[in-house]
């Protein structure tokens, strides 16, 4: 399989401002052909960039500015093969299983353990994606980025990145670890970077799409953490920006499948 996939940004930010962004593919050892090509400039000269490693293969491209720029960032990559599942790390499965800023399991425990009963493993995962997605209605721009699990509960309705971080704060109140993870998706419309689940039964991580908007078996990891404030396509450390245009593509030379919600799905 072959995934074609691209980014394009433009923001404005003021002085000494210090920009992470997280819009590569991540790294795996599976695939069989990783070409890309990231290109970030103002006025059309090109900026210096560091490639920062972090979790799951996910890649942060970090630069700053001492003056205030108009930054034009590019990124394209073409990926052949399928991605191995990632060795199982002990610690991950610790971390993931604790509540987080936007996935407060603490606070949703009562919720998840009324909901579910004593349902475990994949009967879990299954049940949580399905109240979630019947719970919720999919509003663009209908949530805030400060709002968390408990307030799109309360809300009924957001974007991805709110239903999977309900489903997250709901399976980890049941002490299965579930994290957030970027994705390019073929399939996806609009076109956009999505945000989906992922939890951790039977022994691997099997990914959850709550919203239903893009076949999971086409899907591309980006970046993967706690929740949404670890995997953030764009954002500062010291100074700011305004985000003035976002285009995102991402295609597969494989024909998109039916999706089957409730079957055990690895990112590949």
């Amino acid at each position: 399989m072959l995934r074609t996939v691209g980014a394009r940004l433009s923001f404005t930010t003021v002085a000494r401002t210090k920009v992470a962004m997280a819009v590569a593919a991540a790294r795996n050892p599976g695939y069989t052909s990783f070409d890309e090509d990231l290109s970030i400039t103002v006025g059309g000269d090109p900026v210096p960039w560091r490639e920062l490693v972090d979790g799951h293969g996910g890649r942060f491209h970090v630069f700053e500015l001492e003056e205030p720029s108009d930054v034009e960032v590019e990124y394209r990559a073409a990926i052949g093969g399928h991605a191995e599942p990632e060795p199982v790390d002990e610690m991950a499965l610790i971390r993931y299983v604790r509540p987080s800023r936007y996935a407060e399991s603490d606070r949703l425990l009562p919720t998840s353990y009324g909901q579910f009963g004593s349902l475990g493993g994949a009967d879990l995962v299954a049940a949580v994606r399905t109240w979630v997605h019947d719970q919720l209605s999919y509003v663009a721009g209908s949530s805030r980025g400060t709002d968390g699990a408990v307030e799109t509960l309360l809300h009924r309705r957001g974007v991805c990145r709110d239903y999977a971080h309900l489903a997250i704060a709901l399976l980890r109140g049941k002490d299965v670890p579930a994290r957030l993870t970027a994705v390019y998706a073929p399939g996806l419309k609009p076109m956009d970077f999505h945000a989906v689940a992922e939890a951790y039964v039977e022994g691997a991580w099997h990914v959850i799409d709550p919203t239903g908007l893009a076949p999971r078996s086409r899907m591309l990891r980006i970046t993967s953490g706690r929740d949404s404030s670890d995997t953030a396509f764009l954002s500062t450390v010291g100074g700011s920006l305004a985000l003035r245009r976002l285009s995102v593509s991402a295609e597969a030379d494989a024909d998109l499948p039916r999706e089957d919600p409730e079957q055990l799905l690895v990112l590949a």
